[in-house]
């Protein structure tokens, strides 16, 4: 299972080196291609556009001129033929129907000109522009048809460079399935669970009809164990202490309290290191520990820096206590501190080893069944040890007790574990206002009061509740304490401090 797994990592690694990757870069290629292209046809379009707009001022100019000329032509005819205008007059208007009819003349040319002009420009841009920048796109989208079929081909490749090794680690889990031994198991369970005790014997017959003393078979199952006790029913409470059939479960939780032990066992001997697992597996599994042992050096960081506080304060303040006295826990938490340091250093040392070897999964070595055996042997043992029978044959109730393996505790249950509040055992007054940041730590404000529910054990902190939701700790030199006298488990009261 640990080689299949494996293969498959490598298929996975090798389509994001091989595939996803190219094709991440060539998609970005023909996104920048295809938007070039697309700018090149709104150039062509916005030409051709500004070409036919010049062409229409072109012929709304000279629509115009030809109207002006035709207007002062008219105005110099009626002149010429009134004769109570004057020769200067008619001369005047007739140079302006010539000057008219020469703007007429030149509005014409040009208009000629431009519509020469935008025919060539629109021949151009439907038959070599436009065509042009088409042919550029549907080349470029055959590349990226080619491309995609190159990628599929490269993704069978890919998985058929695996495929033996697949099917040689699919053979081996067949074998592996087929060389379990249903009889072997359950003799195991047999022998683990046996009880060892004799079948009863045959009841005796009574004789009430004889003058004697009624007397109990010593092979009867209702065997009372004492004079003057009355006589147990058959199929009483007895009968369960030999019998699995009468609690429910009683059998089938120890089958699988003995399965979680034993795969605790298999779990908790791998190496340190996580060289038992996959590659990828292991990576997470090493960052997984940095990142717990970084949490554990930043809560042991917070410590020491509320206890460097409190010994400033101290120091400024001597009769709010000793400054020395924190000075031994300020060392023990440097060399937690230290401590930790080197176990990050040395897991991530393991990190960077994990994560150059990555490309190489296929060389990941095997594990061992024989952890497994003899760690399955060793907790089969153990609990058939457990078990003692009592001397006739039959196991107490308080052996029967033992010999249950308890399942252990999950987060689930702990849920629903409703944790019975410490009692009050005093009041105080805060005397400065404290910012609890801290995990633990509860935040006051100066001349609030609060109820004390576990006074200082010598390392400087209260513990105090606001209300049922709210509670946690604060530097004892910030709160002055009120014990009250009938309080259960109370020291000796602290010393007021003044404020």
């Amino acid at each position: 299972m640990n080689d299949y797994a494996g293969q498959h990592e490598v298929i996975s690694e090798n389509m994001t080196s091989l595939i996803t990757a190219e094709l991440t870069r060539y998609v970005q290629e023909l996104k920048q291609e295809r938007k070039s292209h697309f700018h090149d046809g709104r150039k062509a379009q916005q030409h051709i556009e500004t070409c036919w707009k010049q062409l229409e001022a072109s012929k709304r100019r000279f629509e115009r001129d030809c109207k002006e000329a035709d207007r002062a032509q008219q105005y110099f005819e009626k002149m010429d033929a009134d004769i109570n205008v004057t020769k200067a007059d008619v001369e005047k208007a007739r140079q302006q129907a010539q000057l008219r009819h020469q703007m007429a003349e030149d509005s014409k040319a040009e208009y000629s000109s431009t519509l020469q002009k935008f025919n060539s420009e629109q021949h151009e841009h439907y038959y070599t522009h436009i065509p042009n920048i088409f042919q550029k796109i549907q080349e470029m989208e055959e590349r990226r048809i080619v491309r995609i079929g190159e990628s599929m081909k490269t993704f069978a490749e890919v998985d058929r460079q695996v495929i033996p090794i697949i099917g040689k680690c699919l053979d081996e889990i067949t074998k592996a399935a087929e060389s379990v031994d249903h009889k072997n198991d359950s003799q195991m369970v047999i022998e683990a669970f046996k009880s060892g005790f004799e079948p009863p014997g045959d009841v005796d017959f009574e004789d009430f009809t004889q003058p004697m003393k009624r007397t109990v078979s010593e092979s009867s199952l209702s065997n009372s164990r004492g004079d003057g006790k009355s006589e147990p029913k058959f199929g009483s409470k007895s009968k369960g202490k030999l019998w699995p059939f009468i609690k429910k479960n009683k059998l089938s939780l120890k089958l699988i309290n003995l399965n979680t032990q034993v795969w605790s066992l298999i779990e908790g001997a791998g190496p340190e290191d996580f060289s038992n697992l996959p590659p990828e597996q292991r990576r997470k599994k090493l960052q997984q520990k940095v990142d717990e042992l970084n949490r554990d050096i930043q809560k042991e960081m917070d410590s020491r820096d509320a206890l460097t506080k409190m010994k400033d304060v101290y120091i400024k303040n001597p009769q709010m206590g000793d400054a020395a006295s924190v000075d031994h826990r300020l060392a023990e938490l440097g060399q937690n501190i230290e401590k930790l340091r080197l176990e990050v250093q040395k897991f991530e040392g393991w990190l960077a080893e994990v994560e150059g070897r990555l490309p190489a999964r296929s060389e990941q070595p095997r594990r061992q069944s024989g952890v497994y055996e003899a760690q399955n042997a060793s907790g089969v043992n153990s609990c058939a040890q457990d078990r003692e029978s009592s001397p006739d044959g039959s196991y107490t109730e308080e052996q029967s007790q033992e010999t249950e393996m308890k399942v252990p505790a999950t987060d689930f249950d702990d849920e629903f574990d409703d944790e019975e509040p410490l009692p009050t055992i005093g009041t105080c007054k805060a005397l400065y206002t404290f910012e609890g940041q801290n995990e633990g730590t509860i935040s006051v404000a100066e001349g609030e009061m609060l109820y004390v529910i576990e006074e200082d054990k010598g390392d400087g902190w209260t513990r105090i509740r606001r209300n049922e939701d709210e509670e946690g700790y604060v530097p004892t030199s910030y709160v002055e304490v009120y014990l009250d006298k009938n309080a259960k488990d109370v020291h000796k009261p602290l010393q007021k401090i003044s404020e």
